[in-house]
């Protein structure tokens, strides 16, 4: 992550559109070899979600920070700003649900999956786009960053909803659990 973080801030934008497609391409088959291999751990359910949230939240920032040959920023502020407020009030509702009951387990609904999804394409189009004006990667980078806003709110809505359910029915939680 240093280096595709150091390659960005350069303006070495070739080097950091393949180290993040190697990046994204590298993760994915680590987790399918994993699944095949059956050699999924606990500490790797945790750590794998973290990673992946600790380099998109990172490279939101590094590409809000730069700004396009225009003086654009190549992230708007808003997008990131969103992204952050709604992870940050994941961590803290998990936090608060770990500490008032001892509730560990945190799954991805099938809408922060689809964020997830979202924003690495958002990524990979704000990096393409500093390598190519075509009229097509304008717009997928536009549309990806406009389904990344959508898609933080709407995901946002349902892990509060999720756990209103979980918590308004413990003893119902706890029997399904078993």
């Amino acid at each position: 992550m240093p280096f595709l973080v150091a390659t960005i801030l350069q303006g070495e934008f070739l080097l950091s559109f393949v180290l993040f497609l190697i990046a994204g391409v590298s993760d994915a088959l680590d987790g399918l070899l994993a699944r095949a291999l059956k050699q999924r751990s606990a500490l790797g359910e945790y750590l794998d979600p973290v990673a992946d949230k600790l380099l998109l939240s990172t490279l939101f920032l590094v590409l809000t920070h730069m700004k396009s040959s225009s003086g654009e920023r190549l992230i708007p502020v808003t997008v990131t700003v969103m992204v952050f407020g709604r992870d940050m009030g994941i961590l803290i509702v998990a936090a608060i649900l770990y500490a008032a009951v001892g509730r560990r387990e945190f799954h991805p609904s099938v809408l922060g999956k689809a964020n997830t999804l979202v924003q690495i394409a958002a990524v990979a189009m704000v990096l393409l786009r500093q390598l190519t004006a075509q009229e097509w990667v304008v717009m997928v980078r536009q549309v990806a960053l406009d389904l990344t806003m959508l898609l933080t709110v709407a995901s946002g809505f349902h892990y509060a909803w999720l756990v209103s359910r979980r918590t308004s029915h413990p003893a119902a939680n706890s029997a399904a659990a078993k």
